[in-house]
């Protein structure tokens, strides 16, 4: 297996998401201290490329095209969908940035702004989620925040359109459906996964369901099957789950005994899925294949808490940890 690889000294991986306009480029959301204390840089990263060949891009690695700072830790990154140099971060001061000029030409002129266009702050405790409306809501950012809400944004206001209350305790992720229009789920330390109707702005949960008997801190939706969803628990186990019949969880794995932090849902494949785990290993899953692990990748030394699949490559998969690694690779297992 094939890896690049890339280092952000004293800061420590988050987050990380691929641009959908330029297979090449992904962002990266970090912190200092693990997120603790300090500041947070936004990374736009690179692989190797020959439309890249102006910026001297280093064949074997992974090479640092810009950074931006901000006063707190990142926590969160997701790519504006319909402007290709645009981004939105979720910090630990409870505020959101939106970012411009995270292209190659801006990057090249030096025009890249180092201040945010637009600072959104409302939530009271660190926003460890982050999710920018497709389709439906493609001018709308959601938030999860560890003060137990989440908020709907319009980019283009500042002040949000809903808050959403019904966790009882820390957010940890929520996800649009890449499917069914105006529709979210979140999952907390609670244990519950709760799923919302953005339009509803009374903001109370359409269905709350005990996902895990632990903390929630995962989800992810399938790009395939508009009616399954997945989530990640502390118990180091993964649930699928039937929005037509959400009494019980469809389908179990079982990722170790440490938490499962992030979950990435295979925009190539129905039966594929990734885990970023606690136990510092990346885990590759095919369901088509059963319920064990196709692949773990231990190539980190701390916590993973960074995964997504790139929409442009198939199978092409990046990581990131508190170890301040960031991978690139294609899973054996899918080659």
């Amino acid at each position: 297996m094939q890896t690049q690889s890339h280092t952000t000294t004293d800061r420590h991986g988050y987050s990380l998401r691929f641009s959908p306009f330029e297979a090449n480029h992904m962002l990266l959301a970090t912190s200092q201290l693990y997120g603790l204390a300090g500041g947070g840089s936004l990374f736009l990263l690179a692989k190797n490329s020959t439309k890249d060949a102006q910026l001297s891009i280093n064949e074997q690695n992974i090479t640092e095209l810009c950074r931006l700072e901000w006063s707190d830790g990142l926590f969160d990154v997701a790519w504006c969908p319909y402007a290709a140099d645009i981004a939105a971060t979720a910090s630990g001061d409870g505020s959101l940035q939106i970012w411009s000029g995270l292209d190659v030409e801006s990057v090249v002129t030096e025009q890249t702004p180092k201040q945010p266009l637009i600072c959104l702050q409302e939530h009271k405790n660190e926003i460890y989620s982050l999710d920018w409306g497709e389709k439906w809501n493609y001018h709308t950012l959601l938030s999860a925040s560890w003060d137990c809400t989440l908020k709907l944004w319009d980019c283009n206001r500042q002040n949000s359109i809903t808050t959403f209350v019904g966790h009882n305790d820390l957010i940890y992720c929520a996800k649009y459906s890449p499917l069914i229009a105006n529709l979210f789920a979140s999952v907390s330390t609670d244990g519950h996964l709760n799923l919302w109707n953005s339009l509803d702005f009374a903001g109370k949960p359409l269905m709350s369901i005990e996902a895990h008997a632990s903390e929630a801190l995962s989800c992810d939706w399938s790009h395939f099957d508009r009616n399954v969803l997945l989530t990640g628990g502390s118990d180091g186990l993964i649930r699928g789950w039937d929005l037509r019949k959400m009494r019980t969880h469809i389908f179990e794995l079982y990722s170790g005994e440490f938490a499962v932090r992030r979950l990435a849902c295979s925009p190539h494949s129905a039966t594929v899925l990734a885990s970023a785990n606690y136990d510092f290993t990346t885990r590759i899953w095919d369901l088509a294949t059963g319920v064990s692990a196709q692949e773990v990748n231990a190539q980190h030394t701390e916590f993973v808490c960074g995964l997504d699949w790139n929409p442009q490559r198939a199978h092409e998969l990046a990581d990131c940890g508190w170890d301040s690694v960031v991978n690139v690779y294609t899973p054996k297992c899918l080659t």
